[in-house]
């Protein structure tokens, strides 16, 4: 008896380290993002500075966002969508293209990590379905480029464009002249690249979606067109977060339950980082000088250890180059896979999908993130110079 129970214990120990260790690689951002702001606590006592680390504008923004994109998930209206995109094409070329350019675009509308989480399941799906598993590594980094890139041109495309647009209050018309070039130096790349995909014949075979509720479609349409207006500045933000809670709540109060609120956490850890960083001497030191010479180039590299979302909230307290930090922040999103939060969630989608086989995919992953990479600073020095 003895014996048995010990080995039960064994088991439920096993059980919970198991459960423990799910939530840490699915949070594995959060974590370190809050174990670097409570590092920095060290280093800046709490005190009333605090509060004033916290954009609420940029975080009520987001909250909008994700609650009516996690609606339109709960009736599978992108997956419907995408799955009418899809079966018009008859090739793996076209097949590709578009479930990268569906990605590319819906990065636009409904943030790239979303686009991610709706369209990679989607991705593999077709490939799947067409017999053409091999296709996925290539795809998946493709469509991991195209969301990094295709958000840039949007304030609400990227957490890190909210938190600037905001930040800076940049207007939408100087916001889209920024980043108009390099979003249509991404595009031209990205469809080349595919381009090289062969034309080989196929056809998805499953059955096609649903059609979800379509008053729900509308319903949802307007609250996300509430969440782009409190985006824009059309009226405060705290009435467009009542709105679209409350109406949501009624509806679909799932979609409130199922926000990426490690994502808004995160947000709220990084808030703290780079505020108490920038309240180290040392540091304000260091960084200054650098972002000064260059906010480009350190921007970048900045993006490449830290993420693209805590180098947007770090850096934009040592500059007022808003410019040249939008796009070092965009661009810098590519190169290693800890660059940006869409990136660490494509790679964790493949290994799910397809385990045994991340070292390939992640010599794909850094070839193509490296070319693009350097394409795209080269087209943000331009950028700069014709600004």
């Amino acid at each position: 008896m003895h014996v048995q129970g010990g080995a039960r214990a064994r088991r439920r120990a096993g059980e919970w380290f198991e459960r423990l260790w799910h939530v840490v690689k699915g949070n594995i951002v959060l974590i370190v993002a809050l174990l670097a702001a409570a590092v920095t606590c060290i280093f800046v006592p709490f005190d009333a500075a605090y509060a004033d680390y916290f954009d609420w504008s940029t975080l009520a923004c987001l909250f909008c966002t994700l609650a009516v994109v996690s609606a339109f998930k709960n009736i599978r209206f992108f997956e419907w969508l995408a799955d009418i995109i899809v079966r018009r094409f008859k090739n793996m070329r076209n097949i590709a293209l578009a479930l990268v350019f569906v990605t590319y675009f819906g990065s636009m509308i409904m943030a790239n990590d979303m686009a991610l989480v709706t369209f990679l399941p989607l991705g593999y799906f077709v490939l799947d379905s067409c017999g053409n598993k091999k296709l996925t590594a290539f795809v998946f980094v493709m469509q991991n480029i195209a969301a990094n890139l295709g958000g840039m041109l949007t304030p609400f495309g990227n957490p890190q464009n909210l938190y600037l647009y905001s930040y800076y209050a940049v207007s939408t018309g100087e916001f889209f002249k920024i980043m108009a070039l390099p979003f249509a130096v991404a595009f031209v790349l990205i469809l080349a690249v595919c381009l090289f995909v062969k034309p080989q014949p196929a056809e998805v075979q499953t059955q096609p979606h649903a059609r979800p509720p379509m008053w729900r479609v509308g319903v949802y349409a307007a609250l996300f067109a509430l969440s782009l207006l409190i985006v824009f500045r059309v009226f405060p933000y705290y009435w467009g977060l009542l709105a679209v809670t409350v109406t949501l709540l009624a509806l679909d109060f799932r979609a409130v339950l199922r926000v990426d609120y490690a994502l808004l956490f995160t947000f709220c850890a990084f808030f703290v980082f780079s505020g108490n960083l920038a309240r180290i001497p040392a540091v304000e030191r260091t960084l200054g000088a650098l972002v000064a010479r260059d906010p480009l180039a350190v921007g970048v590299l900045t993006c490449q250890v830290i993420s693209n979302v805590p180098s947007a909230v770090l850096l934009s307290k040592f500059t007022q180059n808003y410019p040249a930090l939008l796009i070092a922040v965009n661009a810098g999103g590519l190169g290693t896979p800890i660059a940006s939060l869409a990136s660490l969630i494509t790679l964790n989608t493949y290994r799910r999908m397809h385990p045994g086989e991340t070292g390939r995919y992640l010599v794909k992953f850094l070839l193509f993130n490296a070319a693009f990479l350097a394409v795209l600073i080269g087209t943000g020095y331009l950028t700069l110079l014709i600004l």
